[in-house]
């Protein structure tokens, strides 16, 4: 699984570092960072709950 994120449509809600600390942080103006581009199936669901709890559709995710 391949992590994006959009760091311009990101308004810092901090949801993604809350919901998925091994993959996404935030920078010191609250800011999404990708602390891991790649993601295996453990980490997948703290993923996936990340992306759809985005309120700015900020993050995304491809399979395969």
């Amino acid at each position: 699984m391949q992590v994006q994120a959009d760091v311009e449509r990101c308004q810092g809600h901090g949801r993604c570092a809350l919901l998925a600390p091994d993959v996404f942080d935030v920078d010191d103006l609250g800011k999404v960072l990708v602390l891991r581009k790649e993601v295996g199936d453990e980490l997948a669901g703290d993923v996936d709950e990340a992306v759809t709890s985005c309120p700015e559709a900020a993050l995304g995710v491809s399979r395969g």
